[in-house]
């Protein structure tokens, strides 16, 4: 069981962070005193998976969009480099995500990466989003996200790998882990899935809420035949 989630995107450069940081007296460090991105270095997009049972978490740090494709090939990443030596015989997949933004419940083209994910990784993909304004009751909120934060409170995000190194730096008292990787993939947005596409998917609505809650089945074979 994971649970995923986009984290905040953050301004990259020489900007005032929120918080603060113990410095040698006289020894500030100087800032901008404006917080206008910077065209060239841009801003941190980081996506992450926290895995529910082993409390460790991954996240890519991208500098393109916040996009389904990069949600998902944040958790094939997870999967590839983690999730399948971890659970070596796992056949289903849990994921738990809130309703908006790159993993929206509505998100056609999220659901046809989950699709083509599911048939590589040969598992079926359980999806239970939380409704509309209850998205922090997801576990990665509280139990990764908001230790991320407080572990560079009051740091300089100068660059995307100082970005990768604080997160990948966070740990907790009960054990948690964390894994960062920068994803130098572009990802554009505004991609069309039609409606011929989402008919040949392997989807499986739930009796309740299937509009939250459905199974992406690992092949379209295996759709037949529990219709069957």
């Amino acid at each position: 069981m994971i649970s995923v989630d986009a984290k905040k995107k953050e301004l990259i450069g020489n900007f005032t962070p929120a918080g603060r940081q113990w410095r040698p007296v006289g020894q500030p460090v100087e800032t901008n005193t404006h917080d206008f991105p910077d065209e060239e270095l841009g801003k941190a997009v980081p996506y992450g998976v926290y895995d529910v049972a082993g409390d460790t978490g991954w996240v890519s740090v991208g500098g393109s969009s916040d996009t389904a494709e990069f949600a998902v090939s944040t958790i094939r990443r997870w999967w590839t480099e983690v999730g399948a030596t971890a659970y070596p015989e796992a056949t289903t997949l849990l994921v738990t995500a809130d309703s908006g933004g790159s993993n929206s419940s509505r998100g056609r083209l999220w659901k046809r990466e989950l699709a083509a994910f599911a048939k590589d990784a040969g598992l079926n993909v359980v999806v239970c989003h939380f409704p509309p304004g209850t998205s922090k009751w997801n576990k990665i909120e509280h139990r990764l996200f908001s230790h991320i934060s407080m572990n560079w409170r009051g740091r300089v995000l100068e660059s995307r790998e100082v970005v990768v190194n604080l997160i990948a730096g966070t740990t907790t008292r009960t054990g948690l882990t964390v894994r960062a990787e920068l994803d130098h993939g572009v990802y554009e947005k505004g991609i069309k899935v039609t409606d011929r596409e989402m008919k040949q998917l392997p989807l499986v609505k739930h009796e309740f809420h299937g509009d939250w809650n459905y199974t992406m089945k690992k092949s379209t074979e295996e759709l037949e035949q529990e219709s069957e």
